[in-house]
């Protein structure tokens, strides 16, 4: 089987508020689905991520972890504490050739944001 597409499935506990949260980080409500709305997208040019409303997964400790890539995860790290989006780890270069930061999103889940190392020599 060769996959078409994958899409993240997160829990949250507000639809809007995470909708909010993920336009900080530059993401575009998609859809939603639902009235009340309990399941809906973001997106950020063709990625996508699925928000479900108290379903399909963990929160907290058993979050989901999502990680993409960036052009620049320094000038990333500038926007988000301008925003006031938890950072957990500020930018630092990794052993496995990234420059990369760790934010949380407020139920939990944790996201890496990074650049491959050599992109900004």
């Amino acid at each position: 089987m060769k996959p078409k597409g994958l899409v993240p499935i997160v829990n949250v506990s507000s639809m809007e508020q995470s909708f909010a949260w993920f336009a900080k980080l530059g993401w575009e409500k998609a859809w939603d689905w639902g009235s009340p709305p309990d399941f809906g997208g973001v997106c950020a040019g063709d990625q996508q991520i699925f928000l479900c409303l108290d379903g399909q997964g963990g929160r907290g400790e058993g979050g989901a972890w999502l990680a993409f890539s960036v052009d620049d995860v320094d000038e990333a790290y500038e926007e988000c504490v301008a925003k006031g989006i938890e950072v957990v780890q500020p930018p630092a270069d990794r052993p496995w050739n990234l420059r990369e930061m760790l934010v949380r999103h407020p139920d939990g889940h944790m996201i890496r944001i990074g650049h491959h190392l050599g992109e900004h020599e």
